[in-house]
This record gives structure tokens, sequence and C-alpha cells, in this order.
């Protein structure tokens, strides 16, 4: 390939990116709206900025242009950061069906319906607190619409401070870090690239040196798939504890875990409260409840595999509750009652336990086909993930410009299916940094979340187009000139 043609190839893809996020390069007179709508000099609402996308919505915008629909099956959505919610063979069923009572068209409590936020607690304290003096209550709990919901919530409730964050990780905390400005988001740089996981001495090193007045992470990890645990996630809350740093724990993937010694009843193990499957919470690690500076951030979207219900918890000292409904009142204005009173059922402990078990099980399936796939295609995982629905993907050995995740997703799209380019995750909450310079340029995630035909059909396509490259690798100029309408 000639050094200039593939530069050109890469950095049209890169410039499509650039374009969906016109507000932080600053070229808005060679802006382009939504669907490719041209734009004049002067926008048409000036008053209004240009808000970025998230990687999942720009990876669907760009397969819209190939035709992309939600209910054609020709395609394969690896994108979308959700589980699938159909009936799952052996889970408990479930009951959807119910009448709305009149109190409940009423507003409910900006932090919540009172019974579900006592279970809510009762799952905490059963799961990770027995035997502990300190408990979580009702007070503990503020049922939000969603976890962007809940995270947009504190984000409102912190004063003027630095807020550490992580890299890669989840692609909304970009917009939620840069909400208010008070905030001062400041990244915590692992010094090692091949480490997926902060080490807790380093971790501690980063909060003191830094003077850092909160972090926001998820665990297990939005994209890799790593999990905090054991004693590593105990010194991370000791840290939190012992430098008065508050830390949100984004935890919605903790029931997504593969590596547990427990039997399974299917296997053997018992069937009873006895025996759950592994989960993991920082919870466990709390002193007291209502003193340390944890606040975690979990809900039904995925663990109970109910993304549409849109009910989701912070579990926190009870000041700091108080602090999250004043803010729900001129935010969002509380959760969805009649769903809150439908999600009581769901909160059942062995309806939990039971429903887990069998998560588990299958996830792990559909997790172990596409690391086989990819494998066979020479897309290298660095890290096996042993929790979530997602494989942390690296290109770097594909031919070039395959290897640059922006122009992989061209190919993806030109072929019926999605995933999401690193970069997205790589958070840049002040757009500062050259997207050139992004460590996850070679990655892309893929998400395991949709049902089994997704993953075999998109391992199919991607194979396809590998393959037709690896055979017929076309010069980088006539890519960019197919693909973007560039050159003569």
């Amino acid at each position: 390939m000639g050094r200039s043609g593939l530069r050109s190839s890469i950095v049209e893809a890169h410039n499509m990116y650039a374009l969906y996020h016109k507000d932080q390069v600053q070229k808005m007179e060679e802006a382009i709206v939504d669907e490719g709508e041209s734009s004049t000099a002067t926008p048409d609402f000036p008053m209004f900025r240009q808000v970025p996308k998230t990687g999942v919505i720009y990876a669907t915008s760009r397969a819209s242009k190939y035709g992309f629909s939600a209910t054609d099956e020709s395609w394969a959505n690896m994108g979308q950061g959700a589980p699938e919610t159909q009936h799952l063979e052996g889970a408990p069923l479930r009951n959807y069906t119910f009448s709305i009572a009149d109190k409940d068209m009423e507003y409910a409590p900006t932090t919540g319906l009172h019974e579900l936020r006592e279970k809510v607690a009762t799952y905490y304290n059963h799961l990770y607190r027995k035997g502990k003096a300190s408990q979580y209550t009702a007070d503990n709990v503020c049922i939000v619409p969603g976890g962007r919901g809940g995270i947009t919530r504190i984000m409102a409730v912190l004063g003027e401070t630095q807020i550490g964050y992580f890299s890669p990780d989840y692609t909304a905390y970009e917009q939620a870090l840069g909400l208010f400005s008070r905030l001062s988001p400041s990244p915590f740089v692992h010094r090692d690239v091949n480490e997926a996981l902060m080490d807790p001495k380093e971790f501690e090193f980063q909060v003191r040196g830094r003077g850092t007045g909160c972090i926001l992470l998820s665990n297990p990890a939005n994209p890799t798939g790593q999990s905090i645990e054991g004693e590593d996630l105990k010194k991370y809350v000791e840290t939190a504890r012992s430098n008065e740093t508050a830390v949100i724990m984004d935890e919605f993937y903790s029931h997504y875990y593969y590596d547990g010694e427990q039997v399974s009843p299917e296997d053997g193990g018992a069937d009873d409260d006895s025996n759950w499957p592994k989960t993991v919470s920082s919870a466990a690690y709390i002193d007291d409840v209502n003193a340390d500076p944890i606040l975690i951030v979990n809900g039904l979207t995925k663990n109970w595999r109910c993304p549409g219900f849109r009910i989701c918890w912070i579990v926190a000292p009870k000041k700091m509750v108080n602090m999250l409904g004043s803010a729900g009142s001129f935010l969002e204005g509380g959760a969805n009652a009649p769903l809150q009173r439908l999600s009581l059922p769901l909160m059942e402990l062995d309806f939990i336990r039971r429903d887990a078990w069998t998560l588990q099980k299958h996830f792990k399936m559909k997790r172990d086909f596409l690391l086989t796939k990819l494998e066979e295609m020479g897309i290298r995982v660095q890290w096996k993930p042993n929790a979530t629905f997602y494989v942390w993907a690296d290109i770097s050995k594909l031919p070039p410009p395959l290897n640059d995740c922006l122009v992989f997703l061209e190919e993806c799209v030109k072929h019926k299916t999605i995933c999401v380019p690193g970069v997205f995750f790589d958070i840049n909450p002040n757009g500062t940094r050259n997207l050139h310079r992004s460590t996850c340029i070679s990655n892309v995630r893929f998400s395991y979340g949709p049902p089994m035909r997704n993953l075999e059909l998109g391992m199919k396509n991607i194979k396809t187009f590998i393959g037709d490259w690896k055979m017929h690798e076309e010069s980088s100029a006539s890519y960019a000139k197919e693909t973007f309408g560039l050159g003569d």
C-alpha cells in the first residue's frame, strides 16, 4: 500500500468521527449535523451546542447509512451494550402482567418507592454484609431512572472538586464528566499499557498525590471485562475511606462472572440459599454504610436483563441519598412508579439466585464462542473477560488500514455488522487529546449481550471481509475513494 493512500483512508475515517463531534474539534463552519445533512456556517440554533454521540449511537448512525434497522435480522448488532431480554432456558419465570393502582399514577418520591428501596437494601445485606454491625436500610437507597440518570444526579450534587477517571472505560462517562463546570476531570493513567487494572498501591498513590475528591469507575469494567475484587477491592475501599475520597462504583455487571468456584445446581450443587453464584460488590468491604464515601450504582438494566424498565439505584450513605433526592427534584423528577412496583418480585432473593445461575451459564457459552471465532480470525484478545458481556479485541495485527478501529467499523457496517470503535472508550471529557494518539485506536468492543444468532452472523460477516481483504488487497487510495468519495 502506498503511504499517502494508507494515510488518506485512515484520516478520512477519523474525520468522519470528528464531524460527529464537531463541538470538540471546534469546526462549526464545516459541521455536518445528524444523518449527514449539510449545515451553513451559522448553525440553525446557535443558542444550542452540538451534543456528541456515544460510541453505540455513532456506530449505529454509520450502520444506518447502509440500511440498518433494529428489526432487520440480516444485520448482526454486536455494538449495543444491552443483554438479550427473552426467557432463558432454566431461568425462573417472570410475570410482567399487572394492573396499575390509582396511587401509582401519582408521582413517586424522588428517592423511589419505599418498598423497592427496602428490597434493594436487603439484597446487599444478604449477599455482602452478613455478620456486619452496619447494615443498609431503605434510607441508604435512591431509586433512579436508569444508570446514566443516577450518575447525572451524583455529578449534580458534587461540589467543586477534581474527579478521577480511567481509560478505557464506559463511553457515557465522557459526557457525564463534562456536564458541570465546577468538576475538574482528571485521568488516572496506567504506567503500564499492558495493565488492565490499576494496582491498589498505585491507586492510593494517585489519589493522595492529586488530592482527588471523587473517582468514577466501572467494576467489572466496560469494555475490558476485567474485575477488581477480593483484597484489591478491599484496598480501594480503604483508600477511599482514609483519604475522604468518594468513589462511584458502577457495578452494573456484578452478576456477569464466569470464573466462580461455586457449583451450579444443574451440575449437582445445592439449589438453596447456601449456594449462590459468584457476584462482586464493594458493599462487602464497607465498614460503616453511613460514613464510608462509596456510592454503588446498579439496577435492573443489565443484571436483571430489563433495560427497558429504566429502574436503577444508588446505594450510599444516608446523607448522600438525601442530596440525591433533592437533585432528582430538579433533574428528571424520579423513576416510573408503576414499573417500580412491577420490579418488586424481581428483587426476591430466591429469584435473583436462580436467575443469576442461568445468566452466567448462558453468557459464558456466548463468551467462549466469540473468543474462539476471534482467535480463528487472528484478532487478539489481550485480556480474557471474566465478567461483563464484552470482548475488548485487539485488531492491530490485521492488515492496514483494517487495524484502525474507525476503518474497521466502516468495513463492518458495509457487511451488515456493528461493533464499537475503541476510541470511544478513551475517555476525553475536556476534548484535549489528539485522536491519533489514542491508545485505543487498534481496539474494538464486541458485545455478546445480544442473542447467539447475532454473534454467529457477525463472526461470519467479519471473517468474510477479512478474508476478502487479504486475498484482494486494494490500494488505500481506492479504499478512500470508494468509502468516502475522495480522490479523482
